[in-house]
């Protein structure tokens, strides 16, 4: 491997384990939405920025110049002696908006974070190997309410209520695989999810007199499970070849302990009125639902391919509805459902070995997908819908490049006191390749 993609990777790490020791220890948003507040969150798209600018399709993805993590039967799709990396960033801007009580409430937020760390190399022969780690969920909200009643604050003084959350849980991954009779690919995935999510709810008093009150749930959680994946390509004659492709995620049965506090505040001292410790163990009937995903493309050599995806995840029985720490505070009623989601993407590429035009060397891709999230929020499904675009910009030899998505959608609604939210986010990309295992002909 060359000194130059040596140091790359080098770097890559550090800024990735940074990123995840700070995000773990508060501070770092993975996404902020009010609909985090149940459960684990939000669950994060998979993908990297290759991925997510055609839409997130993947699942009957076979390019030999990236590396498609939503399908691990994807990976012989390669040269034999390649090493391949890909590091990713990500940035999202939303717009929230409410009609409650005849208040039109409006507000905004932005993220910035590492997405993904993926790497990938050949076995043998026909076979190859990738490790990486992206996040699985992310919890991210803030807001307040002051007490208004008159009587109350002639009393007490003001009083506002805060309720905010942070933190994420994190996918480490490794996979093989190996394709037989040159048409079937078989890959599989080991999963280890790991994180720590704080949902706190404060009453403050401005009046010293009294004594504000800290609440909150502290959530480190872990869990293993497999996946796995199924591609086979039929070729149609003039270049053009059809894939299908299959992934199945098993159910996970969650471990780790739920931390339930209390502390009551003055100027001078700080009392424990709760601290309780609920450890989940096989018998705690936790669990993360299990995913099903099919899908097909066509491919026109290296010039063009689209890709139609499906994928449903059953989140019934999960045990999270009405436990402490998982279920959401207040009046409003979140339920565990079954989430689906339905993806498209395209990508042409004009003239890959163009010398004279860059622009004719560049990828160009563009998505669009629907999905449903895994709850009810007081019976209503919170959907999301969105258009992608993404350019993939050549750079150095052999297969390394820039990655640059761009993602454009909606989630939620104004009806029946929910919250919309508008955004615009960027992935951004670096695919790194390099060759092993040459032997020079001189010496």
């Amino acid at each position: 491997m060359s000194k130059k993609i040596c140091r790359i990777l080098s770097v890559c790490i550090c800024l990735f384990c940074g990123v995840v020791a700070y995000g773990q220890t508060g501070g770092a948003y993975g996404s902020f939405s009010p609909y985090s507040i149940y459960g684990i969150g939000n669950i994060s798209k998979e993908g990297t920025a290759y991925n997510k600018s055609m839409g997130g399709v993947g699942i009957a993805t076979r390019n030999r110049r990236f590396i498609n993590i939503l399908n691990p039967a994807s990976l012989t799709a390669r040269d034999t002696l390649s090493f391949m990396a890909d590091f990713g960033l990500a940035e999202s801007n939303t717009i929230y908006r409410q009609n409650l009580g005849g208040a039109k409430l409006i507000s905004g937020n932005n993220t910035f974070n590492i997405h993904d760390f993926v790497i990938s190399f050949p076995i043998y022969k026909s076979s190859a190997f990738m490790v990486g780690i992206t996040p699985f969920s992310d919890i991210g909200y803030e807001f307040s309410s002051d007490v208004t009643e008159g009587d109350i604050i002639g009393e007490t003084g003001n009083i506002t209520y805060t309720n905010y959350g942070e933190g994420s849980l994190y996918q480490l991954f490794a996979g093989g695989a190996v394709t037989f009779w040159r048409r079937l690919s078989l890959g599989a995935q080991f999963i280890y999810y790991f994180g720590s999510l704080d949902k706190v709810y404060n009453m403050y008093y401005y009046d010293s007199s009294f004594r504000s009150v800290n609440n909150g749930y502290n959530l480190l959680l872990r869990g293993v499970t497999g996946k796995f994946g199924v591609q086979y390509e039929y070729p149609l004659g003039n270049d053009l070849t059809m894939t299908f492709g299959a992934t199945y995620r098993l159910r996970t049965n969650v471990r780790g302990q739920v931390t339930d506090y209390s502390y009551a505040n003055t100027s001078e001292t700080t009392d424990t009125l709760r601290n309780n410790i609920d450890t989940l163990g096989r018998s705690s009937g936790l669990k993360f639902g299990d995913e099903l995903g099919i899908g097909i493309s066509l491919r026109s050599g290296e010039r063009w391919s689209v890709e139609v995806n499906y994928l449903m995840s059953d989140w019934r029985r999960t045990g999270m509805e009405g436990r402490p720490g998982f279920a959401a505070n207040g009046s409003s009623v979140f339920t565990s459902t079954v989430s689906h989601s339905v993806r498209a993407g395209f990508e042409i590429v004009p003239n890959r070995n163009d010398i004279r035009y860059y622009l004719r060397r560049c990828a160009y891709r563009a998505g669009v997908y629907y999905d449903t999230s895994y709850y009810l929020f007081d019976g209503n499904r919170v959907n999301s819908l969105g258009i992608t675009f993404g350019v993939t910009l050549p750079v150095f030899r052999w297969y390394n490049g820039i990655t640059v998505g761009v993602d454009m959608g909606q989630r939620g609604s104004l009806r029946n006191n929910m919250v919309r939210e508008r955004y615009i986010s960027f992935a951004v990309g670096f695919n790194i390749h390099d060759l092993w295992f040459q032997k020079p002909r001189y010496d």
